[in-house]
């Protein structure tokens, strides 16, 4: 008897809806008004200025020291929005934009401001269907990764801006850093701020860095930093060939992927990019089939891996080669805080990760 398989019935207005803020041309003149006051004083010395000409792979986050730009951003001052955005018109403009003749010149340069929400509370039921699609035990706490969903939106908001360096159309989310300053309670109040830096060359095309801050009563608890590849058509870069690939190592767990992941993981998450959702989405952007959210197998992970996590840790993963879905991946430790998941039938590395 042949397969049933899932009817792909949801167009990109059914998969994406609901309200969205506007950044006033007031409140961005007076941004800049404030950054370009603030320049006159800085110190030329503080180091945190990265050349353009820096370029490094993913991985190499799992190592760099992030702290010297802790508690900053970047000399921005922050627009605070009233809540935060609704993350479906922020995707359909996306979409529309990436329409030939739709979208505008991008700029060459990083957005000048950072963007705030202020008193953002955890709503539990869906801290708990969260923890469900992810494999997270249920309970109090908040996972390393969910303050990175709380967030999305806004971090979200920043990158879909026609002025945003890289299109979110088609953007590649190759690497993630978490760090998690103490354990935070389902019932704090925390307050969030995004901004990119490092906007810098790829062989594939341009990457940059998206900051997301979580802070409790002005004590940062929590800072993500997702790298984003923009691909260009002028980039020189090659993949690697079938076989180039270090053997994969003997997985301790064997998961099955099944091929609701991206929807299930789109409603708990905001991130209802048609990439994960949609395999006519998914056709659009080069995938024979839609393929699993990066953070949902961080998220996978790190559930794992949490009976063993301290109350402050960093989780740092390189994003390899999508999981198309469904699939059946292998899950694997090392006992220097490494971790990884390959392909259960070929070997081929999806995320490679450490925790420090």
């Amino acid at each position: 008897m042949a397969r049933r398989e899932e009817p792909d019935d949801l167009t990109v207005h059914e998969l994406i809806d609901g309200p969205t803020e506007a950044i006033s041309p007031r409140d961005l003149a007076a941004v800049r008004a404030a950054r370009d006051g603030a320049a006159g004083n800085e110190d030329a010395g503080d180091g945190h200025d990265i050349s353009v000409a820096e370029t490094h792979d993913l991985s190499a986050y799992a190592t760099q020291d992030l702290s010297a730009h802790a508690a900053r951003t970047a000399g921005r001052a922050p627009v605070e929005l009233p809540r935060m955005p609704a993350s479906g018109p922020l995707y359909r403009r996306a979409v529309l934009g990436a329409l030939p003749g739709m979208g505008g010149r991008r700029s060459g340069d990083l957005p000048d401001t950072a963007l705030a929400v202020r008193g953002v509370t955890v709503d539990r039921a869906h801290l708990a269907d969260y923890d469900r699609v992810c494999g997270f035990r249920l309970t109090d706490e908040l996972p390393g990764t969910y303050p990175h969903i709380m967030g999305f939106p806004l971090a979200l908001r920043l990158i879909s801006d026609p002025d945003f360096p890289i299109p979110l159309a088609g953007v590649v989310h190759v690497g993630n850093r978490i760090t998690v300053r103490r354990p935070v309670d389902a019932g704090e109040t925390l307050d969030f701020t995004t901004y990119a830096e490092n906007l810098r060359p790829h062989p594939r095309g341009r990457q940059l860095d998206v900051v997301l801050v979580a802070s409790v009563d002005g004590a940062e608890v929590w800072r993500g930093v997702s790298t984003y590849l923009g691909r260009e058509r002028s980039a020189t870069g090659d993949r690697k060939k079938q076989g180039e690939w270090a053997p994969a190592p003997t997985g301790p767990a064997l998961w099955r992927v099944g091929p609701r992941v991206g929807r299930d993981y789109a409603r708990v998450s905001g991130d209802h990019n048609p990439i994960h959702t949609s395999r006519i989405g998914a056709r659009l952007l080069g995938f024979p089939r839609p393929i699993a959210h990066g953070m949902w197998s961080k998220a996978r992970c790190l559930a794992a891996l949490a009976p063993r996590l301290p109350g402050a840790y960093t989780v740092d993963v390189a994003f390899k080669l999508p999981i198309p879905l469904p699939s059946t991946v292998t899950f694997s430790t090392g006992s220097d805080g490494g971790f990884a998941l390959h392909d259960a039938r070929t070997g081929r590395p999806h995320l490679t990760g450490r925790i420090t």
